[in-house]
């Protein structure tokens, strides 16, 4: 019992000591997948920083452009976190059903962040609403 109780206070040790390991790299270095994501949507954007960051448990990576805009991607170099603050999500990002229901429920608003996972994606809209959506695409919550 004293052999597992040491094993697991090691093992949270150097997960604890390896958290927030971040390292600048190349755009070379980033998933195939997310190079060719980077390469067909902004291939005209100029990179300010690529970053991976790691942990024992998960490994994802960051794209920041130098207007400020962001794009996290998972291990396998799918996007999971697209930010664009100033000027909205570009639509093609943007699946249909959300898109949609966007524009037909707040016109005026800009998708500015859209998250993913699993089970559901997170909208931020420009008129301050947070819309969640399940992966099917229902509307599950709406906060202010």
């Amino acid at each position: 019992m004293k052999k597992i109780v040491l094993l697991l206070v090691c093992v949270f040790a150097v997960s604890v000591a390896k958290a927030d390991n971040d390292k600048p790299i190349t755009v070379s270095q980033l998933p195939a997948k997310a190079q060719t994501f980077i390469n067909t949507y902004f291939k005209d954007q100029k990179i300010a920083l690529a970053k991976q960051e790691s942990d024992v448990f998960y490994k994802s990576y960051d794209v920041v452009f130098t207007n400020g805009d962001k794009v996290e991607f998972n291990k396998s170099g799918e996007w999971t976190d697209l930010q664009f603050m100033q000027t909205g999500v570009p639509a093609e990002l943007i699946p249909e059903a959300i898109r949609t229901y966007v524009s037909t429920n707040y016109p005026d608003a800009k998708i500015l962040k859209i998250e993913r996972d699993r089970k559901e994606y997170d909208v931020k809209l420009s008129n301050r609403w947070e819309l969640t959506f399940d992966s099917k695409f229902r509307v599950i919550d709406i906060d202010d």
